[in-house]
């Protein structure tokens, strides 16, 4: 593992985007080998297949600590929601998101998301230039391809999903130029988009991108069989067939999600995850063997050396170093715990509402950390009252450091995450039944949950409606903090309410909705508007201060 991802170097990575423009250079510049020779190089192509998860994990920190790469993206996406909050703004690089302010064109926040976007994006694309003649390459190398395909479609399909405008309770889709933006996602830039092309490249509008999208995942599903690399960073058939299942769904085509999802299912040689592995002290939510697709780090990643600008620093809240440690412990939202039933294996993923709660719960969390135990091993109550209080209720020990060494940045920092789990399969595929016929919907999540979850749960509404809604809140507390979340809310337009009676969303994050937030129609930055004419005028509106803060 070392080795393939010290083999990365220039050949992967091979130049920075600034913007959509800077991506689609017919000739990629570097120090140690010219184009030609990456493409009659099969160990130049292999760079570049493991350049493409490399790049998820690229660490650009410049003073700015929320630059992590597609972990960031997945955080950001979180606190957009309402499930997902912190017991502080102190050290918080990411409550501008949170808070809704800044999200105007002009502003960093934006640039990074939009940057790092198109580099995930350009570091599929430099594997498919290397291919011209994907038919006559050798089944190595179309292997390769397939899963280049899988990663610039996966890309496509989040930033159509976020930059997307659709109606909302707050800005117009006739923006202040007069341009009706409604539906508009991203441009498209391929292997083979030349640089006068991307100057004048409009936003693609839903239909465009959902055909570019599918034709990617065709050729990803042609190719990917002959992929003979096993390692859970790359994508392999079950996560082409789950990215089909997640376009599907956003275009609401629920007989096509639901049979993709079944495909997905059933291409996995996975089941859900158990009590035992969620909350494993060392390997819970750090262990890629359990999913589907993940990220990985390894020590040797600029994002771990850093100490603070990583996954572990931004997500485990029983770490000695990193970020969360200082203040923004991240926590479910209240009345979402409270929702929870109790016989919920899920819900020890977080701390009990009360000191009193926690009798039951100390060994998720003590055994993990070792501070709050006495020195036979048995639990010090008073030790863990300390700590408990400090933490505060809602706190999360979801995603624990590797190995579960919180106090060691070299080990416990080289975590992995999710990308795609086998669970959110289960739940698009429910979801989509229940689009159909809400009885069966209904019927399979109660064998869901049952099975896997709570062998106590029984749905306990009957309309279309509410069932859906169901659903997608068992959905939502299956992955929490897993960036997905945004999607759903988005798609299903559904209110965030962080404003009411007994909230732990802090001050200045209290904003309730009616329906989808105006925030989650992303905002282009000015840099592509600068740079892509087709772009001008064509923006979404900025969403920045249009909510009250909710206050008693």
């Amino acid at each position: 593992m070392k080795k393939i991802y010290n083999s990365i170097l220039t050949l992967s990575l091979l130049a920075t985007t600034f913007t959509v423009t800077s991506c689609i250079k017919e000739t990629v510049p570097t120090s140690s080998a010219t184009e030609e020779q990456i493409k009659s190089s099969d160990r130049s192509l292999s760079a570049l297949l493991w350049g493409m998860p490399a790049s998820l994990n690229t660490e650009d920190a410049d003073n700015a600590h929320y630059r992590f790469g597609y972990g960031a993206l997945m955080k950001v996406r979180d606190v957009m929601t309402g499930d997902y909050t912190t017991a502080s703004n102190s050290y918080n690089h990411f409550s501008s998101w949170a808070r809704n302010v800044n999200q105007g064109e002009s502003y960093a926040i934006g640039q990074y998301l939009w940057n790092v976007s198109y580099e995930f994006v350009h570091s599929a694309n430099l594997m498919l230039n290397a291919v011209p003649d994907v038919e006559s390459a050798s089944d190595e190398v179309k292997g390769y391809v397939g899963a280049a395909y899988a990663f610039r479609a996966m890309e496509y399909l989040d930033l159509a999903r976020m930059y997307e405008f659709l109606p909302n309770d707050k800005t117009e889709a006739v923006n202040k130029d007069g341009n009706n933006v409604q539906n508009l996602t991203v441009p498209i830039v391929t292997e083979k988009t030349t640089e006068a092309e991307a100057r004048n490249n409009p936003r693609a509008t839903r239909a465009e991108m959902a055909k570019f999208i599918e034709d990617d995942l065709n050729n990803a599903e042609k190719y990917i069989e002959y992929l003979s690399e096993t390692n859970k960073t790359l994508p392999h058939l079950d996560c082409v067939y789950g990215l089909k299942a997640r376009l599907y769904m956003w275009l609401e085509n629920y007989p096509k999600a639901q049979e993709y999802a079944e495909k997905a299912i059933e291409a996995s040689s996975l089941r859900p995850m158990n009590e035992d592995e969620m909350l494993n002290t060392s390997k819970g939510f750090n262990d890629i063997s359990r999913w589907m697709w993940g990220g990985q780090l390894v020590k040797e990643n600029d994002a771990v050396q850093t100490g603070i600008v990583n996954w572990v620093s931004w997500m485990s809240n029983e770490t000695s170093f990193g970020y969360n440690a200082y203040g923004p412990r991240i926590r479910i939202d209240a009345a979402m715990y409270s929702r929870i039933s109790n016989t919920d294996i899920r819900k020890n993923l977080w701390s009990p509402g009360s000191f009193a709660q926690a009798t039951a719960w100390y060994k998720y969390y003590c055994v993990g950390i070792g501070d709050c135990l006495n020195n036979d091993g048995s639990i010090n109550a008073a030790k863990d009252e300390v700590r408990y209080r400090a933490w505060n209720a809602y706190t999360s020990i979801k995603f624990r450091p590797n190995l579960g060494k919180y106090n060691d940045v070299q080990i416990g920092g080289a975590s992995a995450y999710p990308i795609m789990r086998l669970e959110e399969m289960y739940f698009i595929m429910i979801e989509a039944l229940a689009h159909q016929n809400a009885n069966l919907g209904k019927q399979l999540l109660e064998s869901f949950m049952q099975n896997y979850r709570d062998p106590n749960y029984t749905c306990l509404v009957t309309n279309q409606d509410d069932v859906i809604e169901e659903i997608v809140f068992q959905k939502r507390v299956e992955l929490w903090g897993e960036g997905q979340s945004f999607f759903d809310i988005k798609r299903l337009n559904y209110s965030v309410t962080r404003g009411y009676k007994g909230t732990n969303h802090v001050n200045g994050q209290r904003y309730n909705t009616e329906g989808r937030p105006a925030w989650m129609n992303l905002v282009i930055v000015q840099t592509e508007q600068n740079n892509n004419e087709a772009v001008m005028g064509y923006n979404n509106p900025d969403p920045t201060g249009k909510y009250t803060n909710w206050s008693e």
